[in-house]
């Protein structure tokens, strides 16, 4: 199997088909109908917790730092305001999380978990395990893909 220094080294490179209008010739298409399948997979699962994939992950940011401004929170998301608004609300209605201003910066307001949102992390632990196994991959084909589609995102976030 390559390694993602060997493809990386072929960055800039013609796709082995050229550049066509075939549906199947487009990265694009790829990745879109993988999001889609894997996004599909979720679902099932995270109806037993009561989330939607957007507030799934929401939720795993805080599992992580319980604790964030929503800046952050929309930085490591990659969501804008607008968009992490609404989710979060919902999340609060749903009594999993707190909004409140920073006693520091009263123009800043932080995320932090509720004691019901830190109970429901034990039932989540099972998410990944279950999507891992659906995927398929090798820990080695894992890996490989999350490094590859990094950098294809680092890659187009900049031009």
């Amino acid at each position: 199997m390559s390694t993602v220094g060997e493809l990386v080294g072929t960055a800039g490179a013609e796709p082995a088909q050229g550049h066509t209008l075939l549906l199947d010739d487009q990265l694009c298409f790829a990745l879109y109908a993988a999001s889609r399948a894997v996004t599909a997979r979720y679902r099932p699962l995270l109806e037993e917790l009561g989330l939607t994939y957007p507030q799934y992950l929401v939720m795993l940011v805080l599992w992580e730092q319980d604790s964030i401004s929503v800046r952050d929170l929309g930085a490591a998301l990659q969501l804008e305001s607008s968009t992490l608004s609404p989710l979060l609300k919902r999340l609060e209605a749903g009594g999993l999380l707190r909004r409140e201003r920073r006693p520091d910066d009263e123009r800043s307001v932080a995320i932090r978990l509720t004691e019901a949102g830190a109970r429901l992390e034990e039932r989540a632990r099972t998410v990944p395990v279950d999507i891992g196994a659906a995927m398929g991959l090798t820990p080695e084909q894992h890996t490989l893909t999350q490094q590859l589609l990094r950098l294809l995102t680092a890659n187009v976030s900049q031009g």
